[in-house]
C-alpha cells in the first residue's frame, strides 16, 4: 500500500470515527488527489479551522476556484458546516477530509466525475 493509499484510509477513518458517515472512498479518493502535494506537508495537510485567513483561503481556492461555487454568505454557512461536521475541538482536521465534506455539503461530486 503506497502513502497515498495509506492516508485516504486515514480519512476514512476520521469520517467513520469523528464525522459518523459512510465515506464515498471514491470520491474520497479524487478529493484527496485533487490536493496534491498538501497531503505529505504536516502543516497543508490540515485546515487551521480558528484561523480565518486560512478559512478565506478555501473560500477563494477551493470552494469558488475549484468548484465553481459563486460569492455568497451561503459559502461561509457551508465552511462552518464543515467545522461543526468535524468538531470545533479536533484539532487536526484533514485537509481532504474537510474538503470532502464540502463537496458533499454543496452536492458538487460532479466535479470529481
Amino acid at each position: 500500500m503506497g502513502k497515498r493509499d495509506e492516508l485516504i484510509a486515514k480519512y476514512a477513518e476520521d469520517l467513520t470515527s469523528k464525522i459518523k458517515v459512510t465515506p464515498d472512498l471514491a470520491l474520497l479518493t479524487k478529493v484527496t488527489i485533487g490536493c496534491g502535494p498538501a497531503i505529505y506537508s504536516s502543516d497543508a495537510s490540515t485546515v487551521a479551522a480558528s484561523d480565518p485567513e486560512e478559512l478565506e483561503t478555501v473560500k477563494k481556492n477551493f470552494l469558488i476556484k475549484k468548484l465553481g461555487l459563486a460569492d455568497g454568505p451561503e459559502l461561509d454557512a457551508g465552511i462552518k458546516a464543515a467545522v461543526e461536521a468535524y468538531g470545533s475541538s479536533e484539532r487536526n482536521k484533514y485537509r481532504a477530509v474537510f474538503y470532502y465534506l464540502l463537496v458533499k455539503h454543496f452536492g458538487k461530486e460532479a466535479v470529481y466525475a
